[in-house]
């Protein structure tokens, strides 16, 4: 189905509302998620504490005893009826570098196995197009990422790992993502980046923000060492 023609509205207890955009994912849902997010901001709505957008769906929670739940759903519906003139910023195109195989992406060759493809072909076909970040979710700091090309589709490890390393590039389904710390996780590991992912101390602490653009491209081992930001990381 795609986009909605219009958007549906869905109770989230009683200081929260779920706009729905569309069905799937995609940057065209994607796209007008984060637009009526801004322009709600921009409109400086009394009441409205936060907006917490998604793939697909806008979170908006509310102070009901600023603004009711009526009065809400009628200035969204205004601005969801007027022109949506709040400019996107320019996206950031971020080229993160990533060791690909051996210990650091062991599966790799499970990957290109089940394609039927050769560990070089996954490597190029991964780093052959720049990937939306969607949203930063799961843990602080993870990026989700897409689409990853058709020829890399590949299903959730029926088993997940109770610890993926900080720094593993990872691939599930249509998505791409980065461990920003040890944790348990489900996706098929294909190398490690030498970029910490999130670091409290900074500000903002998510080296990856929703919107930006992310590139791969293929480092050697030495490359990895001398660029390596974890170590003496724990999670």
């Amino acid at each position: 189905m795609g986009l909605y023609a219009e958007i549906r509205y869905l109770l989230m207890g009683d200081q929260g509302l779920l706009l729905e955009f569309g069905d799937e994912i995609s940057p065209e849902i994607h796209h007008r998620v984060r637009t009526m997010a801004l322009t709600i901001e921009a409109q400086a709505i009394p009441g409205v504490v936060e907006t917490v957008p998604t793939y697909r769906s806008l979170l908006v929670l509310y102070d009901p005893f600023t603004i009711s739940l009526a009065a809400l759903k009628e200035r969204l519906r205004e601005i969801e009826q007027a022109p949506l003139e709040t400019p996107l910023p320019e996206p950031r195109l971020c080229r993160i570098p990533v060791l690909y195989g051996g210990s650091y992406g062991p599966d790799l060759q499970g990957v290109a196995q089940y394609h039927g493809i050769a560990e070089e072909e996954v490597v190029r076909l991964h780093c052959s197009r720049p990937y939306l970040v969607y949203l930063i979710g799961f843990m602080p700091g993870f990026p989700y990422m897409g689409e990853l090309p058709s020829e890399l589709i590949t299903p959730r490890l029926k088993t997940p790992r109770l610890v993926v390393p900080a720094g593993s590039v990872a691939i599930a389904q249509r998505q791409t993502g980065i461990y920003p710390m040890d944790s348990p996780g489900g996706w098929h590991l294909l190398g490690k980046t030498p970029v910490r992912m999130f670091d409290p101390k900074k500000d903002p602490p998510s080296y990856l923000r929703m919107g930006d653009l992310v590139e791969f491209y293929p480092i050697s081992e030495k490359e990895f060492e001398e660029r390596n930001e974890w170590e003496g990381h724990t999670a």
